[in-house]
């Protein structure tokens, strides 16, 4: 898969058994291929202003590069494809509008390049089924959170820190119907989106977090920023660049010229609004569903790019423990449990495919808002 910063194909080989609650997932390998620079600008330009022809011939394209990915970790460990089940390919997406007047979403990477190029069945395109039921279309990775994650004594957040932040709350003991997900606000989009346009394309993040660190929080910057009308939305709500993309990022930019903010003082704002919303998150929807005693057993699981960055970590705990007073949360990542946080989303969608092969439900409805389980997926054979 490739996620809404869209910097690369993740590829994973994944071995999976059992069935639903007992399934079995082991990570046999991964890789993570970079988009070349040309091809990640031209699909940032197509999720915005593309036209019917680049869209198109970019479909074809990716699905090239999903092609090529998935073979490239066959060879790493030397796997035949012949040796492989299927192939579960989520795609690059370029557009998802789950509040238009036609409720719709687009990735590309066409499943039927990646079969014929690989010689493995391949399902992909699995939003459409949840979105044609009545949902959002996302998010779809708390099916692999709850079959994983849930504790028969402690309630669990799952924090996907990617392009967006996104939250699966599992609930102790957690039944499939249990399961509260969705989108936070911005993760690190604003974050790359900053730094790419300040060093004119010279860095494409702020690795670390270390330049935000060396800067002071605009608090009148941050207060104008959460007051953004998703922050506030009920769920089931998702977003992406459709929000908080370029033109959201120019309006930010703008403000921070006329305070005349440092770039680290700039980044640092960023960084406490993807803490400030996540916590925010938590206090407006996720704690109002537990006993004020279950707060001492949280535990809050960090994955995506974001979990590999210092100051937002440092800022999370800080927003959480301003929040939670004396029952701040055990704060962990996806590594703890033994899943590479790098790996783990593909991983996801491995399962997904999986499912779909077995005529299994995999959407969560709670969580998508979909008024049915659907089976999610499309099949393309080589």
């Amino acid at each position: 898969m490739s996620g809404t910063s869209a910097d690369g194909i993740d590829a994973v080989l994944t071995r999976i058994s059992a069935g639903p609650r007992r399934t079995n997932l082991k990570l046999v390998a991964h890789i993570h291929r970079p988009y070349p620079r040309e091809l990640r600008e031209r699909i940032l330009h197509c999720s915005l202003h593309g036209t019917v022809a680049e869209l198109c011939e970019l479909n074809f394209e990716l699905g090239e590069e999903f092609a090529g990915a998935a073979l490239a970790v066959l060879r790493k460990v030397r796997v035949s494809p012949k040796d492989i089940y299927a192939i579960g390919s989520h795609g690059q997406t370029v557009h998802h509008l789950p509040n238009a007047r036609h409720a719709s979403t687009l990735q590309l990477g066409e499943p039927a390049v990646i079969a014929e190029r690989t010689g493995i069945r391949t399902v992909a395109d699995f939003r459409v089924a949840d979105m044609a039921a009545g949902g959002q279309g996302a998010p779809l990775v708390p099916y692999m959170d709850w079959v994983l994650f849930t504790y028969p004594s402690r309630p669990r957040i799952v924090q996907n820190i990617g392009g967006i932040g996104n939250l699966t709350f599992l609930p102790a003991a957690a039944q499939l119907d249990d399961v509260l997900a969705f989108d936070t606000g911005p993760g690190n989009m604003l974050l790359d989106g900053a730094m790419t346009t300040l060093t004119r394309g010279k860095q494409s993040m702020d690795r670390g977090g270390k330049s935000a660190a060396q800067g002071k929080v605009a608090e009148q910057l941050l207060r104008k920023l959460m007051g953004h009308p998703f922050l506030c939305r009920k769920p089931p709500k998702t977003t992406g660049r459709e929000e908080f993309g370029e033109p959201f990022l120019q309006r930010v930019l703008s403000d921070a010229r006329r305070a005349r903010l440092s770039t680290p003082d700039l980044l640092a704002t960023l960084t406490a609004f993807t803490a400030a919303s996540i916590a925010d998150a938590y206090v407006r929807f996720v704690f109002p569903r537990f006993r004020s005693s279950d707060r001492a057993r949280l535990q809050v699981i960090l994955g995506g790019g974001g979990a590999k960055n210092p100051t937002l970590k440092r800022m999370l705990a800080a927003e959480l423990e301003a929040r939670q007073g004396d029952a701040k949360p055990e704060i962990l990542t996806h590594e703890d449990f033994g899943i590479p946080n790098a790996a783990k989303e593909a991983m996801a969608f491995a399962l997904l495919a999986h499912e779909a092969l077995h005529g299994r439900a995999a959407n969560v409805p709670s969580a998508t808002g979909a008024r049915h389980p659907a089976v999610l997926g499309k099949v393309c054979y080589p």
